[in-house]
């Protein structure tokens, strides 16, 4: 009876004890071990650069190389001067435009179109600060760029591609056989149109606020800025307030924005320096 009774009593007193120990060192342990992976979890994932191919002294192509370091996507970028109608680009991209992305979880594998890719971007990666989801405000940046691309780009276009050395589109008096007066005379119609659509960008899309975006640069911001670089090419008098605007958005984007626009305003000044020669 006496050893049972101190078996019985020593049992509780051990388990007793040894509990409260168990549990003092688990915990610590416990702790210990949770700590790095709770930091791991914590951790957000790195975006994957984007695969883009570009050419340098295109505006449209300036575009999403500003957003894709302003947005911290990075940029694997491949310059396609002289390739873009190689049978290899064209087996991807028929239409044999830059700027042009790939990424797998495309329908097809590749996108161009700046607005388009500035899109598609922000909705993948969920970039409200460049592209809202409020359809109302989301409405506003589609309107500016499509009116850009669908109005005052023309104009640009007509009014810059022959000093700049860029081929006009098929239909265009610059890609005719018109005499050099009719090429002339069409090229100052454009210059003489581009005052309208800019004051629209002004006074309806912008409506007092420092951007199209509000208090940030939008895609429409950067689209429409990156197209005026353009204009140096014809000595345009942009209004002060154009001058301004662009300048806030380089301040803005810092690097993101002047890395780009360094390469337009370097071909500008190549062919300005040609012309002169």
């Amino acid at each position: 009876m006496a050893k049972t009774a101190t078996k019985s009593a020593k049992k509780p007193a051990a388990k007793a004890a040894a509990k409260p120990a168990a549990k003092a060192v688990a915990k610590p342990a416990a702790k210990a071990a949770a700590k790095p992976a709770a930091k791991a979890k914590a951790k957000p994932a790195k975006k994957p650069a984007v695969k883009l191919s570009m050419l340098k002294p295109s505006v449209n192509n300036m575009t999403v190389r500003v957003f894709a370091r302003a947005a911290g996507l990075g940029a694997d970028e491949t310059d396609a001067w002289g390739h873009t109608r190689s049978p290899e680009f064209m087996a991807r991209n028929p239409a044999h435009l830059t700027p042009m992305i790939e990424d797998k979880g495309l329908p097809r594998g590749v996108l161009w179109e700046s607005c388009a890719i500035m899109q598609y971007l922000s909705n993948k990666h969920g970039l409200e600060k460049f592209y809202p989801k409020a359809p109302a405000k989301r409405a506003m940046i589609d309107s500016a760029m499509f009116y850009l691309v669908g109005t005052l780009y023309p104009y640009v276009a007509r009014a810059t591609y022959p000093f700049l050395g860029f081929p006009q589109y098929a239909g265009e008096v610059g890609h005719s056989d018109a005499d050099p007066g009719k090429k002339s005379e069409a090229q100052r119609a454009a210059m003489a149109a581009i005052a309208e659509p800019l004051e629209v960008f002004h006074s309806f899309f912008r409506d007092g606020k420092p951007f199209i975006g509000g208090k940030n640069p939008s895609i429409a911001d950067i689209r429409l800025a990156a197209t005026l670089e353009f204009l140096a090419v014809i000595d345009y008098t942009l209004p002060k307030w154009a001058k301004e605007y662009m300048a806030a958005i380089e301040k803005k984007l810092g690097k993101a924005y002047a890395e780009p626009a360094g390469d337009v305003r370097g071909y500008i000044a190549y062919v300005k320096s040609q012309a002169k020669v």
